[in-house]
């Protein structure tokens, strides 16, 4: 395979050759003469020097050359050495008939193509199978579960193009096109309602919007209008005219910013009035650029939608507060018998790997006394219910308990495979929202089921890093469970998740819960329906309805105690009537059991480390004064507060006191880590500009690797703007991630002046110590300083060596997590953790002298400021 261009002259060179002057040099949409396919038929592949697992930190000899740029491209027969195993070796390998590529070396390993160009034009590469690919030296996002839909704008050189992909599935299929436009829809991957008859919508839809240019999109709109689908050829003219919905007019939405060379999932707005179930209709989209002087269709598409009657399954759409994205959820509404009917029960079932939120609920019948909702976990595959999937349910659960005016008491939870860790994880978190749970072939954690790294008994660096992971300690949490009924199903000749998994948490339970059931059902797998008999599948289990039904939630207003657990108050912090609002050892468990005497208006009770904790009194009745004991300490003659019914208290040494609210400034429910929680809340990317040519271009590629991430594993939508463009007071309250250091991102200044962490070029500053270097990577968490709720996340380094060794740090990976702040030698790449400088939580009041940092190694003392 002839090449003579080295992917590290690309990664230290490359674009930053005067990327200014590219973008005028450029032009936006090169003519060519060259083929409009390019299918991609010869590569080199080798395995991996690591062996695959789900980890924080992973060994690459491979990425460990393109970090510290000693990378050569690679010839048949070159071989790279391991630390403590053989040397791989690159071989060819050819693509198959199809196009893909099979090779024992894919299933955890590399495959490198070059790809000649005669001249600068920009291709979308369309591949399948890789979780990333390098393309001249840039990340750019993976397809590893081969949805089919990722196609990436990219910029081909005049010469040799390098592409690495890194692969773990065994296979890869990959090509090139020519875009069909510079700008314009892609409508692979959409996100649609239902319409229902009879029914008004007002509501969203999402589509892929590619900008195959050089410039960040802007001061684009979508026009939006639902038509009814063209007649057919030949016209039935003995039916009568039937409009499916009545033609609206269009709906226009702005088009947030799309970074250069990117796809952006684009929210839009749907009206429409559907009038029959008997035919289809569809969206009219039209993408118009806007000028000072003029507005001009740019591209159109037409996009089908169902429409349901109101007792069919559907779909339904919403805005997620976590990015701003169009997500949607299934119903399979209740059909009550007769016309004197309670409120109806809720059942949130929770998905397995690969299966659509519409596939589950269809697996079910209808129910006369509950309706069927299932989410989406963001994708079919998702986050495994943890992390953003585990918002994602939440939401869909506020939202169809509203809208569907469901029986607040008679909640329930339950899901299949990876579903069924769901229930096990939502039920342990939010225990207090479920009347029962029914976990159908479910796994208990990533340890007990792939493996996980668990850093047990590891070095004080290892014991952050195993606690930075604790919200998906399911056992941990799992005292949690006494507040409501389980249900526990499972196949005994399941050969994907073993019946040990249901018989160890049975086992478990024993210990203290008084209403579970556990059933193995005699002969069946992983999976059997109810196609041929209704109730008897592994999801639409009779029995376990059975179950249900004699289950309810009991309002707060009746609760007399509570056993409540969290392992980090930002994610879950309050059941019935108390809240642990901070912890003496953060990201550990933290325990609360109460009693409530309403005859003596006494709560009394026991907790384990708590350090705040805060009393709601609105099952109370107001003015008298209130009496607390906590840990065989009383608190009496509490006056009834004035300004809101809420009592706090905090711990200082051994002594309880009652206090104020918790300032905003401190951690709490309101705001905390670790560092994975800064991608909610509308969080956005902002990529520094005032570094050298080769870290702007960096930030930006690293901006919008993030995104297509984001996108591709969660169906989001994340705003990526330069630091130039970043306007704080326009956007107020959102999480803000920046790409960068204090040397080359503007916006550093606004957002981090104040950090006890800064990163310049050279070193890293934690509290007094400082770090030399310009090698070292960063990942880091702090709050936004102008407002109460919001946080502010670095992705960086103190040169373009340590930034770099952030590119495939996998914070959008479930079960894997990181600290408040860790820095990176990138000695982690072929040492392991051994490589990491400072991992830790900051304190209470986002300190570091109040917090817990742990060194990897003190014998070399860092430089004292």
């Amino acid at each position: 395979m002839k090449t003579d261009n080295s992917l590290a002259l690309r990664l230290h060179r490359g674009l930053c050759t005067g990327f200014a002057v590219l973008l005028m040099a450029l032009p936006a949409w090169p003519q060519t003469d060259e083929p409009e396919i390019i299918g991609l038929d010869e590569c080199l592949v080798i395995e991996r020097t690591d062996q695959p697992r789900r980890s924080a930190i992973h060994l690459d000899a491979i990425e460990a050359q393109i970090v510290t740029g000693t990378w050569v491209a690679p010839s048949e027969g070159t071989e790279v050495a391991a630390v403590g195993r053989k040397p791989r070796t690159w071989t060819a390998a050819q693509a198959n008939d199809k196009g893909w590529f099979n090779a024992p070396a894919l299933s955890h390993g590399y495959a490198f193509v070059t790809v000649e160009s005669h001249t600068d034009r920009i291709a979308l590469l369309e591949a399948r199978g890789h979780s990333l690919v390098y393309v001249n030296g840039e990340p750019r996002a993976g397809d590893p579960y081969r949805y089919g839909f990722v196609r990436l704008p990219i910029h081909l050189r005049q010469g040799t193009n390098e592409l690495l992909f890194v692969c773990g599935r065994g296979a890869l299929w990959a090509r090139l096109l020519s875009p069909r436009a510079p700008v314009f829809l892609d409508t692979l991957d959409t996100t649609t309602p239902d319409l229902v008859v009879g029914q008004a919508a007002d509501t969203w839809a999402a589509v892929v919007v590619v900008n195959a240019t050089i410039e960040p999109l802007t001061r684009m709109v979508l026009s939006a209008r639902i038509a009814p689908a063209p007649e057919p050829a030949e016209k039935d003219t003995d039916k009568p005219d039937r409009e499916a919905a009545k033609p609206e007019r269009s709906m226009l939405t702005p088009v947030p910013v799309i970074a250069p060379l990117s796809v952006r999932k684009v929210p839009f707005r749907v009206t429409a009035s559907a009038q029959s179930a008997d035919s289809s209709v569809h969206i009219e989209l039209t993408l118009i650029q806007e000028t000072d002087h003029a507005s001009t269709a740019v591209d159109s598409a037409t996009i089908p939608l169902r429409v349901r009657h109101p007792q069919q399954l559907r779909k339904q759409t919403f805005v997620s507060r976590i990015d701003g994205s169009v997500q949607y959820y299934a119903v399979r509404p209740a059909q009550p018998i007769g016309d004197d009917h309670p409120k109806p029960a809720l059942f949130l079932t929770l998905h397995g790997a690969g299966v659509e939120a519409l596939g589950q609920a269809a697996s079910y019948s209808a129910k006369s006394w509950g309706h069927i909702v299932a989410p989406t976990n963001r994708r079919s595959y998702g986050f495994d219910w943890e992390d953003w999937g585990r918002i994602d349910a939440l939401e869909v659960l506020d939202l169809a308990e509203r809208e569907l005016a469901a029986d607040p008491s008679r909640i329930y939870l339950t899901g299949h495979s990876m579903g069924g860790h769901g229930a096990w994880s939502l039920g342990a978190t939010f225990a207090h929202r479920f009347a029962a749970i029914a976990p159908s072939a479910g796994w208990i954690s990533f340890q007990s089921y792939t493996g996980a790294a668990e850093y047990k008994d590891g070095t004080s660096v290892e014991s952050i890093l195993r606690r930075a992971t604790a919200s998906s300690d399911t056992l941990a949490l799992s005292a949690n469970h006494a507040a409501h009924g389980i249900y526990i199903l499972h196949g005994d000749a399941d050969d994907n998740v073993p019946v040990e998994q249901a018989r160890t948490m049975a086992e478990h339970l024993s210990a203290f819960h008084r209403d579970y059931v556990l059933h193995e059902e005699p002969g069946k797998g992983h999976w059997w329906d109810s196609s041929d008999e209704p109730g008897v599948g592994c999801v639409d289990w009779a029995p376990m309805f059975d179950f249900f039904a004699r289950h309810a939630r009991p309002p707060t207003t009746i609760v007399r105690e509570v056993d409540f657990t969290t392992v980090n108050p930002a994610v879950s912090a309050a059941a019935h009537w108390v809240s642990i609002e901070a912890q003496n050892k953060q990201l550990t468990p933290s325990r609360v059991k109460v009693r409530f005497d309403p005859g003596r208006r006494r709560f009394v009770g026991t907790t384990e480390n708590v350090s705040r904790l805060a009393f709601d009194l609105g099952h109370m009745e107001p003015g008298s004064r209130v009496m607390v004991q906590l840990d065989g300490q009383q608190i009496a003659d509490i006056p009834w507060p004035e300004q809101q019914p809420k009592v706090h208290l905090a711990r200082t040494a051994e002594t309880w006191s009652v206090v104020g609210q918790l300032p905003p400034s401190y951690k709490g429910p309101h705001r905390g880590g670790p560092f994975k929680q800064v991608f909610t809340n509308r969080f956005m990317f902002v990529y520094g500009t005032q570094g050298t040519p080769e870290e702007n271009v960096w930030a930006l590629a690293k901006a919008r690797y993030d995104a297509e991430t984001f996108w591709y594993r969660g169906n989001g939508s994340v705003d990526v703007v330069s630091d130039r463009s970043f306007d704080a007071k326009s956007q107020p309250d959102r999480n803000v991630v920046l790409y960068g250091n204090a040397d080359t991102n503007n916006a550093w200044s606004a957002l981090m002046a104040s950090s006890p962490v800064q990163i310049r070029r050279g070193m890293v500053i934690v509290g007094q110590d400082r770090l030399g270097g310009d090698d070292l990577g960063c990942l880091l968490i702090r709050p936004r300083p102008d407002s109460d709720i919001a946080l502010v996340g670095v992705v960086g380094g103190s040169g373009i060596a340590g930034m770099r060794l952030t590119d495939r740090l996998p914070y959008f990976v479930s079960g894997i997590a990181y600290p408040d702040v860790l820095v990176l030698g990138p000695d982690v790449l072929t040492q392991g953790t051994a490589g990491i400088r400072v991992a830790g939580f900051f304190g209470p009041d986002w300190g570091v002298a109040s917090g817990d940092i742990a060194w990897a190694d003190r014998t070399t003392p860092p430089v004292t400021r």
